[in-house]
């Protein structure tokens, strides 16, 4: 099979397994962003006066039909196509003639799959923001219907001041609608335009209006200069991840806290069944899977970033080949991410508190009795910080 760089020397298959990899399948996500960025490339094209009005019409059906076959799972991008852009252009030609063979003038596979990339983003940062805001809410609804149960605070591992079901909840679901601005926030580099680019050098000898694939795919701005689109590679792709990494540190830190109030020691919580499992030789246990490999999955997160940091980190300008790889790492955290958020906004209604196995110390509200020595008594802080720590020292 011929691909887009094909000059007619054949080539070693092992080159194009190798440099291929695993980006044919991980493009099939890809495909139905690609599909509309290449249906308002051709309509500028058109408009431009590059393009029939009847090769126009015969490329967007075309590539509307391949987008809902696939969709449907009548064909996928494999090893022999290479990549989601190979694959639509082999396809569309296959399908429609010389017209869909047109379809490539003024742009490179480079500025194709970035903007495909981006608006994959542009709806990956929404449904991540929306299944975050959904663990918020049920923090919330957790916070209202025990908020009232006691628990102790705790510092260094060790009982420190008073504190609530409510504060509790509360704060994680706080955190994570600051995860989710935070994600939002990533948009600025990913709401820029990079069509028209090419190979980041423009379009040398074509009329090509950049501003019309912008109005079209609905970019805020065009990613200008040319050359400036791929020094841009990785940087928002990394910012995305980086807000996936907080976002899955507070899911963890959540899991960590209900994985030890969860212990016989303390048993401060009940978890149901069905979320939890069993133990191959204990017939006594329940075991916490879910919580423990959400919190387990926060080092899968900054792995991930830091792959992505670390495959930019130091390349020259230009596209370079090394930024195929970035693929894998985002994907795999936006997924592990979205399951995260969907299992814990599923068991997070199911966790019980026990108010008749949550014990708070005798000391606890040491701190509160300095407070009001002060107001009380209008004596320096440190001198009701002696005072009161003399009443409740006792032997280690």
């Amino acid at each position: 099979m011929s691909r887009l760089w094909d000059k007619g020397a054949p080539l070693d298959q092992r080159v194009l397994r190798f440099t291929a990899g695993e980006d044919h399948g991980l493009d099939n996500r890809l495909v139905a962003y690609d599909v509309r960025a290449s249906i308002a490339h051709a309509e500028m094209l058109h408009e431009c006066g590059l393009l029939a009005r009847a090769e126009l019409d015969a490329i967007r059906d075309g590539l509307n039909e391949l987008a809902a076959a696939h969709a449907r799972g009548e064909w996928s991008v494999t090893l022999e196509l290479e990549d989601g852009q190979t694959a639509l252009e082999t396809l569309l030609t296959q399908k429609i003639g010389t017209a869909g063979a047109r379809l490539h003038a003024g742009r490179s596979r480079n500025d194709q799959v970035l903007t495909a990339l981006r608006l994959y983003l542009r709806d990956a940062v929404e449904q991540l923001a929306e299944g975050a805001h959904h663990v918020a809410g049920v923090l919330d609804a957790l916070a209202s219907d025990q908020g009232a149960i006691a628990l102790p605070g705790y510092t260094h591992m060790q009982q420190a001041m008073p504190s609530s079901v409510a504060l509790w909840a509360q704060g994680f679901a706080a955190e994570i609608r600051d995860d989710i601005d935070g994600l939002r926030h990533s948009h600025r580099r990913i709401n820029k335009n990079p069509l028209g680019s090419a190979a980041g050098y423009g379009t040398p000898n074509l009329p090509v209006q950049r501003e019309r694939t912008r109005t079209k795919l609905a970019f805020p701005a065009n990613h200008e200069p040319v050359t400036a689109v791929q020094l841009s590679r990785g940087k928002a792709e990394a910012e995305v991840l980086f807000q996936v990494t907080l976002l899955l540190q507070d899911l963890g830190r959540l899991a960590s806290d209900l994985l030890l109030f969860y212990t016989r020691e303390f048993g401060f919580v009940e978890l149901p069944d069905a979320f939890t499992t069993g133990s191959s030789i204990m017939p006594q246990k329940r075991n916490p899977d879910v919580f423990e490999l959400v919190r387990g999955r926060t080092a899968t997160a900054q792995a991930c970033l830091v792959e992505v940091l670390g495959i930019t980190a130091k390349l020259p300008s230009g596209y370079q080949r090394d930024l195929q790889l970035i693929k894998a790492p985002l994907f795999r955290s936006i997924d592990i991410a979205l399951e995260s958020l969907d299992i814990m906004a599923a068991a997070l209604p199911n966790v019980r508190f026990r108010p008749d196995r949550i014990r708070l110390d005798d000391d606890i509200h040491a701190a509160a009795e300095a407070n009001e020595l002060v107001a009380k008594e209008g004596i320096p802080f440190r001198e009701a910080y002696k005072r009161v720590g003399a009443k409740v020292r006792r032997p280690e």
